[in-house]
């Protein structure tokens, strides 16, 4: 490697000892036959001093630098007096005597500081996010999303979950957001769909034996933008089988116990409490509510008892309130028999903190005959259900077993954990509110030839006006 040590990790007990560092010039100061820099890397700052008696090539290309080079430094490490330790860096014990200094890459002066002091507007953060990111704000928050998946990784394998990765090129079956399509250029007329969740392929992978599936996953959805979405989203997805509400609860206890134990230093409270959707609605008049006594306190609240459907007045036919592949209560079964849709409750279940929904999921249909009432119910005709789901039926035809699952946002985790405002910053390089990267300014225009070889033909102004 070009470097011996990293930027975070000299300590007074590498005294006396030759060392390499390599990273980005985070600041220089001239003191007339001194100079010093401050070198940076993801690891932490190191400061370098340059004396014309130990090296003058060295000191010579030093005073060439500028914010942002990236160099190579050599020296001995040295010991600071007392007076001169740096308490707030790790590093504070020692500084660097450079011997010898290569510019490995020179840089031109960044369009805003690098520096979480300073305020950036959003546009140029995401812009040049490769900046933004060298920030230490932005760095802890890449650090903390990748402690969390590496908690939730070994915790579920721990519990006995196979991680199984499903298709991103999939079906479209719209019943939620609007889909993301993809154009098949080997059938031309047809669409892939990228996955708004991998709900079908969990299932699927119930009825096939795996009976503890999980998975960190990317779903996508066309949907209108707000400070907590984007088209596309991370989340934490898990199924099981032969389990009860019971089950899910514990586990995903266990694992936000872990989470908040590990990452925050704070020992939650388990069991969570609970709350039927009915007595949410009536006492805070949200499905999601804040149940805190300061704001300091982190409140988990399991949502039970949601209604199974809902009615769509504009189209008059009723909808799943959660989705069509949730079961209904077996003591409110008679109400479907009945036609007093209304009345029946799902088997459904959010996980609210602090007035902020984590997560949903169910007890699932794993009947062939009673999700063919579901899709009744919900106004799909026979030919419609086997069109959208009919690999899903056939496959409760082959012995599919009780199952359920549940899915959190790693997204919203995160910014919660770090008390942030958008999951923008909580993700390496998001789109805009407009579901657009400014980084890569995409979506682009593609040329003709790509168009043709989809058997694709765009509208003009006047023909979408029409």
């Amino acid at each position: 490697m070009l470097r011996t040590h990293t930027c975070g990790e000299l300590k007074k007990e590498n005294a006396n000892q030759e060392v390499t560092l390599c990273g980005w010039v985070a600041s220089r100061r001239d003191h007339g036959k001194l100079i010093f820099i401050d070198v940076r890397d993801r690891y932490g700052l190191t400061q370098v001093v340059f004396v014309p008696s130990v090296s003058k090539d060295a000191h010579d290309v030093a005073q060439k630098l500028g914010p942002e080079f990236v160099v190579k430094i050599t020296g001995k490490v040295n010991v600071r007096p007392p007076k001169m330790v740096n308490a707030e860096l790790s590093t504070g014990e020692i500084e660097l005597t450079a011997e010898k200094l290569e510019i490995l890459n020179p840089s031109q002066v960044p369009v805003f500081e690098i520096d979480d002091k300073v305020e950036v507007a959003e546009e140029s953060r995401l812009t040049y996010r490769y900046l933004d990111l060298r920030r230490a704000k932005m760095l802890q928050s890449i650090k903390v999303r990748h402690q969390l998946c590496s908690l939730i990784h070994q915790l579920l394998n721990s519990e006995g979950f196979l991680c199984v990765e499903t298709p991103i090129l999939t079906k479209s079956t719209p019943e939620g957001a609007r889909d993301f399509l993809v154009p098949s250029r080997l059938n031309p007329g047809k669409f892939f769909a990228l996955p708004q969740s991998p709900q079908l392929f969990k299932q699927l992978l119930m009825v096939s034996g795996i009976d503890r599936y999980y998975q960190i996953v990317k779903c996508f959805r066309d949907e209108d933008l707000r400070a907590d979405r984007q088209p596309e989203f991370t989340q934490l997805d898990m199924e099981m089988s032969f389990v009860t509400e019971e089950d899910i609860f514990s586990l995903t206890e266990k694992l936000f116990k872990e989470i908040f134990k590990q990452v925050k230093g704070i020992d939650i409270p388990i069991p969570f409490p609970r709350m039927t959707h009915a007595e949410a609605m009536s006492k805070y008049k949200s499905d999601k509510p804040d149940i805190r006594q300061n704001p300091d306190e982190y409140a988990f609240l399991w949502v039970v008892d949601f209604p199974m459907f809902k009615f769509n007045k504009e189209e008059k036919r009723w909808e799943s309130e959660h989705h069509p592949f949730t079961s209904v209560r077996d003591e409110d079964m008679h109400f479907l028999e009945k036609g007093e849709y209304e009345k029946a409750r799902a088997r459904s279940y959010d996980l609210v903190l602090n007035g902020s929904e984590l997560g949903s999921g169910s007890i699932r249909i794993h009947k062939k005959d009673m999700q063919k009432k579901i899709f009744d119910i919900i106004g799909f005709s026979e030919e419609e259900a086997q069109k959208r789901f009919g690999f899903l039926l056939k496959a409760f035809e082959y012995g599919a077993p009780p199952h359920a699952g549940v899915a959190y946002g790693i997204d919203r985790l995160v910014s919660i954990l770090l008390g942030l405002d958008s999951i923008r910053d909580t993700i390496a390089f998001p789109k805009t509110q407009k579901g657009s990267c400014l980084l890569t300014d995409a979506p682009s225009v593609v040329d003709a030839k790509q168009l043709k070889e989809l058997s694709i033909m765009t509208l003009n102004k006047e023909q979408q006006l029409r």
